[in-house]
């Protein structure tokens, strides 16, 4: 199922339209896949709605979101334009690394993106977010992937300029990547993708900048829910972040490999659309003025 937020409410999208819900997404999933496709069965016995592109909302609000880095080609190429840095660290093959984002600077499909006053540097990151719709401990990997509700795009827009500097303290990226992230076009439930083998692709203003495909990931979703909850704590309605996809999935990672800024940093008016298949499309512009 693809469950969407719209102005007119929490539905389940069909062909037909949109099947209005009795609950918020964030509730539904709360309840974990198996109680919400029977919710979802339930809506979509009902009439539906007719729904525009414009009326797709943040698809939920996660309880957190972890951003992790699991394709060897984007850490290469980063590491080059934004640490000044060659090759891979020793470190990275240890574990599914990850950082926690700013759960409270979403934005949903189609809202403009504003560019951090400060930086002239601005960027893209094209990722796939998991859903968690039931948590715990120390899970293992088969309880890890039990948890999984869906799947949904992930923009994780980032200020190249600013995240270069404050990387040198250490800390890792803050103020290069708390202002925004893009989620959505909606969740599609993990029953729809038993095979994660899937074309990325990413654009701007219609022009291709970069493709990859799902599969390349160094880690599964399952070993990074695993690695996430040792020793701590998921829940539902976590949102874990695949990390961005190589083949210039983002555009520092062309950057440090061209050693220029080409193509160039994202400007007021500019449109970035992702594309992954099996789960839908995210476009958002940066925001003018």
């Amino acid at each position: 199922m693809r469950i969407a937020s719209l102005r007119q409410g929490a539905a389940v999208i069909s062909e037909a339209g949109a099947h209005l819900l009795p609950m918020p997404v964030g509730d539904l999933v709360t309840l974990g896949l198996d109680r919400a496709l029977e919710v979802g069965a339930t809506a979509l016995a009902s009439e539906p709605v007719p729904y525009a592109e414009e009326d797709l909302l943040l698809p939920y609000r996660p309880a957190s979101v972890r951003d992790f880095v699991t394709f060897e080609s984007h850490v290469e190429g980063v590491r080059r334009s934004v640490d000044n840095a060659s090759g891979v660290p020793a470190a990275w093959y240890d574990a599914p690394t990850f950082y926690f984002t700013n759960p409270h600077a979403l934005y949903g499909p189609g809202a403009p993106i504003p560019r951090p006053a400060s930086s002239r540097a601005l960027d893209f990151e094209l990722e796939v977010g998991v859903v968690l719709g039931a948590g715990g401990t120390s899970l293992t990997e088969r309880e890890a992937g039990a948890a999984i509700f869906g799947y949904t795009i992930v923009n994780d827009w980032s200020a190249r300029d600013l995240q270069s500097r404050e990387m040198q303290v250490g800390l890792g990226p803050a103020k290069g990547k708390d202002f925004a992230t893009s989620l959505g076009p909606w969740i599609v439930t993990a029953d729809e993708l038993p095979s994660l083998d899937l074309d990325c692709r990413v654009s701007v203003n219609g022009s291709l900048v970069g493709q990859d495909r799902l599969s390349h990931m160094n880690w599964t979703f399952a070993q990074m829910i695993a690695y996430a909850s040792r020793d701590s704590v998921v829940v539902a309605g976590d949102l874990l972040a695949s990390g961005t996809t190589g083949g210039g999935g983002c555009l520092a990672e062309l950057w440090g490999r061209s050693g220029q800024q080409t193509p160039p940093p994202l400007e007021p008016g500019d449109v970035v659309t992702m594309e992954v298949e099996g789960i839908g499309s995210l476009t958002a512009s940066v925001a003018v003025g």
